[in-house]
């Protein structure tokens, strides 16, 4: 074990929003991963380089015990900074078994439960003039589900004429498409509480697929309102960093579908425990993607060997990717291929990801400063992004 000695780790912070991280073993072997928080990438790779010390020396075989100590020895534990700082060392760790041992990440979760994955894409929404333009271009990509901001900025109690816009985006797709194409609707948390059943009966004639992120996630005590309001399947979870984040609402029974992100909520070792607390109560896994190619990929691996996984996200062509997009640091990017709505499962070692140094070092030279933009409503008060 000691030619898998963890002797460096390495940080590359690149366009569009993303942060990498490689570690590198005595013998040579690597890992790559994706610890990021979208607006936050310095802060999480000052945290990664905090963590640092307890990573230079240590067996990168051993990920549970490193996990275990990333997340409970100092002493405060959990937040979006410290969560996505391990999520992405996990990410590298589990990539490095992957490849010590010759086989895909999905194997060393117990193998494959599915050949290959329903996958879905982001349309945007926020003008009916294109909706329907950006559908087709991904459904002649190969998508057979899209997901769509169900607003834009919602005011706490909004007016009858917001609510009625609301609708409009769906039932043009429902027009053009019928039900060849299914549809996601994002409320992104957008939404206060009393406007929520509101806007669920405008759109419940036009049968999302989901409703995503109805309040936000300090609000996850409205959902049992929602829930029983609505036969709308409700998802959320992609602000929600660890399994005892998940553990009330599943308790509570008010979700269908949970979206842990694999850069934010621990990386593959949590959300696999986070997958299995589902199943337990019957709900299903549709895990948050909007980041880079090493955070799909380990996505798609908790998906290949989670009986309960869904549809998972990709970010390919998302408006975020400005100058750079998806596969453009990937070596190999036939693995993410979309055929007829699925991606097919991966056969290389670890994660199986080939990452572009020279390409990502030349992105490392631009880097970014990515923040989302802050929202106000016509009478000048803080509208959630």
């Amino acid at each position: 074990m000691e030619q898998l000695e963890i002797t460096k780790v390495e940080l590359f912070k690149v366009p569009p929003r993303w942060l990498f991280v490689k570690i590198t073993t005595k013998g040579g072997l690597f890992g790559w991963g994706e610890p990021v928080v979208e607006g936050k990438a310095d802060s999480v790779a000052a945290c990664v380089k905090e963590l640092e010390q307890y990573l230079i020396g240590r067996t990168a075989n051993n990920i549970e015990d490193i996990w275990q100590v990333l997340y409970r020895g100092g002493f405060y534990r959990g937040g979006t900074i410290l969560m996505s700082a391990i999520s992405g060392i996990d990410q590298a760790l589990w990539d490095i078994k992957g490849k010590h041992l010759g086989v895909p990440v999905f194997e060393l979760l117990g193998g494959a439960v599915r050949q290959r994955m329903k996958m879905y894409c982001w349309i945007g929404g926020d003008d009916p003039k294109v909706v329907i333009e950006q559908a087709r271009e991904k459904m002649n990509q190969g998508y057979r589900a899209v997901k769509m901001n169900a607003t834009g900025p919602m005011r706490w109690v909004s007016s009858i004429k917001d609510i009625k816009k609301v609708a409009d985006n769906m039932r043009l797709l429902r027009e053009e498409f019928g039900y060849e194409l299914d549809v996601g609707l994002d409320f992104h948390g957008r939404v206060h509480k009393p406007m929520v059943k509101r806007l669920i009966d405008e759109l419940a004639p036009y049968d999302p697929m989901f409703i995503e992120e109805p309040v936000l996630s300090e609000n996850n005590d409205a959902l049992k309102h929602i829930y029983s309001y609505t036969s709308i399947p409700i998802a959320t979870g992609e602000r929600m960093l660890s399994r005892w984040d998940f553990k009330d609402v599943l308790q509570q029974g008010v979700v269908d579908i949970i979206q842990p992100d694999l850069s934010h909520a621990g990386g593959i070792s949590e959300v696999k425990r986070i997958a299995s607390m589902a199943e337990a109560y019957d709900v299903a896994l549709a895990p948050h993607c909007p980041l880079g190619p090493i955070s799909l990929a380990s996505a798609l691996h908790i998906d290949f060997s989670c009986a309960n996984a869904t549809i998972q996200e990709s970010s390919l062509g998302i408006h975020y990717n400005k100058g750079f997009d998806l596969l453009d640091y990937v070596k190999n990017p036939e693995i993410f291929d979309v055929k007829d709505g699925f991606m097919d499962l991966f056969t290389q070692p670890g994660l199986g990801v080939e990452i572009d140094e020279d390409i990502l070092k030349e992105g490392q030279k631009i880097g970014h400063n990515w923040a989302n933009p802050i929202w106000r409503n016509d009478d000048g008060t803080f509208a959630e992004w």
